[in-house]
């Protein structure tokens, strides 16, 4: 197998959007305009062989930098355990944060860099109807904080379900579109039938450097800027959101920390906001010891972190298996790339949707962290907030 890389000028004039290459049957991780889109399918491999299988493939290039090259594009479920692979796209587009931007081809594919036609407005009729019963959910949460106050865990993250269901198949081209005008600075993907669009890094790896950026602690934003100015000082404030966060930041700390030379983080939270939301987040940064490992390695060893699982790990998985009464899959995990190097960019696999084989229905998730001061019904609140994300870009007329 060989794989060609070459600036991108040297294929098109001018620029290519990467959603506009991803369309609605690629694949697609991108941020702020940096990222990679893909096409095409060369071939699956299992977390196993990934490392070794990029390895194996012959590589002429023209271009240096993380992600210019072959690459491979996957989501990790909440439960690892779950069967899931990687995929190796025919032809592929990066940008990268300084400005390069290349094409990787597999053997030798036809490449088609046309703009695909704008997506038009549709008819379709939408309905929408909870997965996980309502009042099973506010049970779940019930548990999960009585549980934490008995001193059993520290925190657990309990998650519920909607379905969206279309009269018509979900045009994906347009919902990436929306997330990108709504959600840019969130990492937003779509990988085999998996969309959404996550403010959360996990980790990524570039070189020898490596940085994450947790999020937990969650409160709505209304769009009044005095309103939801308020609401980011109450939730600076909140002990039951900064215990949450905490838990958190010292779990991916303390996981990154033996891989890193040196790893800094923030001294105080700060106030992440999104279109919908606004969360704590905190910062880390830091280097890589040698020898480097990949940033699969740090993923597997991260996911599921607090923010989405609970601490201790595996009392808090095991609260979850027996309360929430829902198989999360995807939702949870993992999703990003990586490539020979063991260069990559994960985010927490939140802010998304499962979809049907068929595009008329999808599987919304949402969740929050359960610690001793938590009320259900708050619970119930933030998660209606959570959902609306993926709910305005899926429901348009």
């Amino acid at each position: 197998m060989r794989a060609v890389t070459r600036p991108l000028s040297e294929f098109l004039d001018g620029d290519l959007d990467l959603n506009d290459f991803a369309r609605g049957d690629g694949y697609l991780f991108v941020r702020d305009g940096v990222g990679c889109a893909g096409r095409g399918v060369v071939v699956r491999v299992g977390s196993a062989e990934a490392t070794k299988f990029l390895h194996s493939i012959e590589h002429d290039t023209t271009v240096d930098g993380p992600g210019a090259g072959p690459l491979l594009f996957g989501c990790i479920p909440f439960n690892s355990a779950q069967h899931h692979d990687f995929v190796l796209p025919q032809v592929i587009v990066g940008k990268g944060p300084d400005g390069q931007k290349w094409l990787t081809a597999i053997d030798d594919p036809v490449i088609d860099l046309r703009v695909p036609p704008r997506p038009v407005a549709s008819s379709a009729t939408f309905s929408v109807q909870p997965g996980v019963d309502v009042e099973h959910y506010l049970h779940a949460v019930a548990s999960a904080r009585d549980a934490v106050k008995a001193g059993r865990l520290t925190k657990a993250v309990i998650a519920r379900d909607v379905i969206v269901t279309s009269s018509t198949p979900i045009d994906v081209h347009s919902v990436l579109l929306r997330l990108r005008a709504s959600f840019g600075s969130s990492y937003r993907y779509s990988i085999d039938g998996f969309i959404g669009a996550s403010p959360e890094l996990l980790v990524a790896v570039h070189g020898t450097q490596i940085s994450s950026h947790p999020l937990a602690g969650t409160t709505p934003r209304t769009g009044d800027p005095e309103t939801d100015a308020n609401l980011a000082r109450l939730l600076m404030e909140s002990e039951k959101n900064q215990i949450e966060h905490r838990v958190v930041i010292d779990m991916v700390h303390e996981t990154l920390l033996p891989w890193c030379s040196y790893l800094d983080w923030e001294p105080e939270p700060s106030i992440v906001a999104v279109a919908n939301v606004q969360h704590l987040g905190t910062r880390m940064e830091g280097q890589l010891s040698q020898p480097t490992p990949s940033v699969l390695d740090l993923v597997y060893q991260l996911s599921p972190t607090p923010a989405l699982g609970g601490h201790p790990r595996e009392q808090a998985l095991e609260l979850i298996a027996s309360v929430e009464g829902i198989d999360r899959g995807r939702y949870g995990g993992a999703v990003g790339w990586v490539d020979a190097h063991g260069n990559g960019t994960w985010a927490v696999a939140i802010r998304c949707a499962e979809l049907s084989p068929d595009l008329t229905s999808a599987r919304l998730f949402a969740g929050g962290g359960i610690v001793a001061d938590s009320e259900p019904r708050d619970e119930l609140a933030e998660t209606q907030a959570k959902f609306q994300a993926m709910l305005a870009a899926l429901i348009r007329a």
